[in-house]
C-alpha cells in the first residue's frame, strides 16, 4: 500500500525517491550520491528526508548554503526560497550560485529566440 502511493510521488516529482527505493535503489542512489545528486525520500507521497552528497562545496560553504545551492540548481526550490534556506539575501546568493556555476536564468534557446525581438524593440 505505502508503495503504491510513494509511486504516484515518484512520478511526479523526479529527483524524489520513496521509503521502499531506499531498500530497492541503494546502489544507485548512492551511486548518484558520489556524481554529487542531492536526493528527496518521500513517505506517503511527502517529502521525508533529503540525502546531501558531502563534497567540498559543502565543508567551505556549510550546509544551509550547499543545500541551497542544489536545490536550485536541480530547479526543486526556487530563488527566494532557497536564498531565505543559505539565509542570505538574494543578491548574496545569487553570488553563491554564480562561484558554483548555476546560472541563475535559464531560458531554453527557443524561449530566447521568442524573446530577442521584444527586449530590442524596448532598446531605445
Amino acid at each position: 500500500m505505502c508503495c503504491q502511493t510513494e509511486e504516484r510521488t515518484r512520478r511526479h516529482a523526479k529527483e524524489t525517491s520513496s521509503i521502499c527505493d531506499l531498500r530497492e535503489r541503494t546502489g544507485e542512489l548512492v551511486r548518484e550520491a558520489e556524481v554529487g545528486h542531492l536526493s528527496i525520500a518521500a513517505k506517503h507521497g511527502r517529502p521525508f528526508f533529503i540525502t546531501v552528497p558531502l563534497d567540498e562545496r559543502l565543508l567551505k560553504q556549510g550546509v544551509a548554503v550547499a543545500l541551497a545551492v542544489r536545490l536550485y540548481a536541480e530547479k526543486t526550490v526556487s530563488l527566494g526560497k532557497t536564498a531565505k534556506l543559505a539565509q542570505l539575501p538574494i543578491e548574496e546568493f545569487i553570488t553563491q550560485l554564480g562561484a558554483a556555476g548555476v546560472p541563475v536564468v535559464d531560458y531554453p534557446p527557443e524561449e530566447l529566440d521568442e524573446e530577442l525581438p521584444t527586449l530590442q524593440a524596448a532598446q531605445p
